[in-house]
């Protein structure tokens, strides 16, 4: 009698586990060897250049990262939605433009503010502003695009979050923003909503030190891959387009390159630590200040994980009241960071 016996398919439980951002830049660097072999060396060169350049901002912001997990200082937080409303826009705003909360970590956050009665406009504020900054962020922007670059990206975060937080208070009992919840709102992510106990001195505690460790590692491992594949796009964006095709379409001045960087932005974005070095290939190739500014604040707003954020918990046109907060906020930061840089 012949054997029957199903055997489990293995394929499926390999491709889950290879990482994607590091098979996508193997295969980039694959075609390059096919079609301009002698190019495959001075870009993987210049892209380990520019990957050891940033490294020593790479360890600070894994470190501060790692420091915060471990010592439960995202407890400091809790205290910014209590208060007069106008208030705890201002505090939503900051909270977000400064905390270290990733996308997924967002949502049980946010579906337990909502859940405890934090009104929508405090949420919405911090909504905005979370995805465009934080620690590491802010060492990362520092260390590629300039210190400048990086205080008026968090200026222009907080500022993008008091607005929309205004902005829904004052058109609260409009029907865009009554009963904006969901039915059933998700608990949950893909990160731990668990926080510790605030103690600055995580040393003296065994799980606080693993807690810091695994942190730090899984963080540099994320930052890591993230920039060694954006440099990589970053020198054969500077490499194969031409200067005066990035220019034609982002560069100059006005608005409407403005406008331009913030509708890309939107669909375009990667990740907002990849973005950085693409950023800084797309200004030496001719791009605008100020649609640079444009870009990351209408791509960090609405890119998949931090959108998914805020689609999981509330209704259809509470999210395109977000993504509009996005565009209208990026342009205006953008027209302002124009104005000056």
């Amino acid at each position: 009698m012949a054997d029957q016996s199903v055997f489990p398919n293995p394929l499926p439980q390999l491709w889950g586990r290879i990482d994607k951002v590091a098979l996508t830049g193997v295969l980039i660097l694959l075609v390059l060897a096919a079609f301009d072999s002698t190019a495959v060396v001075p870009t993987i060169a210049e892209t380990l250049e520019h990957f050891w350049s940033t490294l020593p901002f790479i360890v600070f912001a894994v470190l501060a990262i790692g420091y915060m997990k471990a010592t439960g200082s995202e407890r400091l937080l809790d205290g910014a939605f209590q208060g007069r409303e106008t208030r705890m826009i201002l505090m939503g705003a900051l909270v977000g433009g400064l905390s270290p909360f990733c996308s997924c970590q967002v949502i049980p956050f946010v579906a337990a503010l909502l859940a405890a009665g934090a009104p929508l406009s405090a949420v919405m504020a911090f909504w905005l502003a979370s995805p465009l900054m934080d620690p590491a962020m802010f060492s990362i922007t520092a260390g590629g695009l300039g210190f400048d670059f990086a205080v008026a990206k968090t200026l222009a975060a907080v500022g993008l979050g008091v607005m929309g937080g205004l902005t829904v208070k004052l058109l609260a009992a409009s029907p865009v923003f009554a009963d904006p919840l969901r039915a059933q709102p998700a608990k949950s992510g893909c990160c731990s909503g668990r926080k510790l106990t605030l103690n600055w001195r995580f040393w003296q505690d065994g799980d606080r030190r693993e807690a810091f460790a695994r942190s730090s590692w899984d963080n540099f491992i994320f930052l890591g891959k993230w920039l060694l594949f954006a440099y990589l796009l970053q020198s054969l964006l500077i490499t194969y387009v031409p200067a005066a095709l990035i220019a034609g379409v982002v560069g100059g001045e006005g608005v409407g390159p403005i406008i331009i960087g913030a509708l890309v932005g939107a669909p375009a974005y990667l990740n907002g630590y990849a973005a950085v070095p693409l950023i800084a290939g797309l200004l030496e190739q001719g791009m605008s200040p100020g649609a640079a500014m444009s870009f990351v604040i209408a791509g960090g707003v609405s890119c998949i994980p931090a959108a998914v954020a805020v689609w999981a918990l509330v209704k259809p046109r509470v999210f395109a009241a977000y993504l509009g907060f996005a565009i209208v906020g990026a342009i205006l930061a953008g027209m302002a960071w124009g104005m000056v840089a």
